[in-house]
């Protein structure tokens, strides 16, 4: 009989991202967030009026895009920011 013999190889658990990745990814998170609820705004108090200064204010329109894109590209540089391990 042959016997296999057993290779034990240890390996190291190395973490993809570091703390400060999952810092900078948060901080996306949340302004993300925080630019999808200014897309939402209020509601209006008759549903059948249509209030053209509430759909399209300056926050909703312009403020609120520019918060989720610079939230989406803080997630990539997050994601792409080595560690200094």
């Amino acid at each position: 009989m042959v016997e296999k013999k057993k290779t034990t190889t240890s390996r190291q658990y190395v973490p993809l991202f570091g703390k400060e990745n999952y810092r900078w990814m948060i901080i996306g998170i949340v302004i993300m967030a925080l630019g999808i609820i200014l897309m939402i705004g209020g509601k209006s108090n008759d549903p059948n009026v249509f209030n053209p200064k509430e759909v399209y204010s300056f926050t909703r329109i312009t403020i609120a895009p520019i918060l989720i894109l610079a939230g989406l590209a803080l997630e990539i540089f997050a994601i792409f920011k080595k560690s200094k391990q």
